[in-house]
């Protein structure tokens, strides 16, 4: 059987990207660290989140180590408290883990410019944990369709030098 050149070219090609495209989806699920959120966040009980054993009032805490801090959030249309209504505080390099949940329907919480993107789903609390090395402001987004008012749902964190940072801020 005689294949011509210029099919034999399109035919290398076509495989040529098969196997890039294999290679780059594997890369991003195993080589690059990242992972999807589980379940180790937990349940909580919708109609008062902060009654549940795992989920605190929400603000910034101290965590289990040195330059570990913890933050529970709450999404709500069409806010994060924190967040919303005043930036969160926390110096750089520091270690935080965001604990995140809703109160009324399915939210998106993204950290503009991070690989922080999760959804706050009603009942439940996703976990993520990042290091803010450097210093500098980050913006709160809802990125999952909530309501009339979503395109005003948005925020700020600021990660400030640890010299400006002051512990009395954290709960």
């Amino acid at each position: 059987m005689h294949v011509h050149r210029f099919e034999r070219l399109w035919l290398v090609g076509a495989l040529t990207l098969i196997v890039l495209f294999i290679g780059t989806v594997t890369y991003g699920a195993v080589g690059a660290g990242y992972g999807m959120v589980d379940a180790t966040g937990g349940e909580v009980d919708q109609t008062n989140p902060t009654a549940s054993d795992n989920f605190r009032e929400p603000g910034v805490y101290n965590g289990s180590e040195p330059n570990h801090y913890d933050v529970y959030i709450e999404a709500v249309q069409f806010a994060f408290v924190p967040g919303t209504s005043e930036p969160i505080r926390l110096p750089a390099n520091s270690t935080v883990t965001f604990h995140v949940t809703s109160g009324d329907v399915v939210h998106g919480f993204e950290v503009v410019g991070t690989n922080i993107n999760t959804m706050a789903v009603p009942g439940q609390v996703a976990t993520v944990t990042v290091e803010f090395d450097e210093p500098g402001e980050y913006g709160l987004v809802c990125n999952e369709y909530c309501g009339s008012g979503h395109h005003t749902m948005e925020g700020s964190l600021d990660v400030v030098p640890p010299a400006e940072f002051n512990e009395s801020e954290v709960n």
